[in-house]
């Protein structure tokens, strides 16, 4: 009974804080959060002394700003999200 013990002991299981679950989650977090910053990206002037009013339209100012910020929700819910839940 003592080697059997001996054996229980000596068997070390990793368990990580994060499951798979998690990173697929923080994956699709990253993703939206770089789709938002290609969206803003963009309409600028090769020429510093021609103004270009493109910089302010409405994919830059409001579109990729919203959707960086749900990118930032995902990965909090992914953070927050139990990997033990659901087994």
């Amino acid at each position: 009974m003592g080697e059997q013990k001996r054996k229980e002991v000596s068997k070390q299981t990793t368990e990580f804080i994060f499951g798979k679950k998690n990173f697929t989650w923080m994956l699709i977090g990253l993703g939206v959060i770089a789709l938002g910053f290609i969206l803003m990206s963009g309409g600028g002037s090769d020429d510093p002394n021609v103004f270009n009013p493109e910089i302010y339209s409405w994919r830059r100012i409001r579109l990729a700003p919203a959707v960086i910020l749900i990118g930032f929700g995902i990965e909090v819910y992914a953070i927050l999200l139990n990997p033990n839940k659901g087994k």
